[in-house]
C-alpha cells in the first residue's frame, strides 16, 4: 500500500496562491491515479482535481482554470497549484490514491483507497 503526505497549506488572502505537495512512499508510484479533495467542517469531503500516471487530469468545475494539478513521477510527488483563492477555497486539502495508475476512476472519495492527513488551506476576505 501507499503511504501519502502532504504539505504546502497555509494562510492566504483572497486572490492569493498557494502549491500543496504529496510526498508517497511504500508502494510503486505509477500503480496509482492521484488526486485531490478538500473537506470543510459539516460537509462532505469533495473531489477537487485527479491525474493519470501519464498525465491527462480532470477537475471539478469550481476549480477548473484556477487550480492545476500535476505529479512527478520520478520523486513520486504529486502537487496542486492553486491560485486565485476566495474564501470559499477554505478547507483542509487531502491528497489520495487510488489503485490504477493508468485509469482515474470518477472523483469521489468510495474510489479512493489512501489517503493522507490533511493540509489546511484558510483564505481570508
Amino acid at each position: 500500500q501507499v503511504q501519502l503526505l502532504e504539505s504546502g497549506g497555509g494562510s492566504v488572502q483572497t486572490g492569493g496562491s498557494l502549491r500543496l505537495s504529496c510526498a508517497a512512499s511504500g508502494d510503486t508510484y505509477s500503480n496509482y491515479c492521484m488526486g485531490w479533495f478538500r473537506q470543510t467542517p459539516g460537509k462532505e469531503r469533495e473531489g477537487v482535481a485527479a491525474i493519470k500516471y501519464l498525465g491527462e487530469p480532470n477537475y471539478a468545475n469550481s476549480v477548473k482554470g484556477r487550480f492545476t494539478i500535476s505529479r512527478d513521477n520520478a520523486k513520486a510527488t504529486l502537487y496542486l497549484q492553486v491560485n486565485n483563492l476566495t474564501p470559499a477555497d477554505t478547507a483542509m486539502y487531502y491528497c489520495a490514491a487510488a489503485r490504477g495508475g493508468f485509469y482515474c476512476p470518477p472523483l469521489t472519495t468510495r474510489n479512493f483507497n489512501y489517503w493522507g492527513q490533511g493540509t489546511q488551506i484558510t483564505v481570508s476576505p
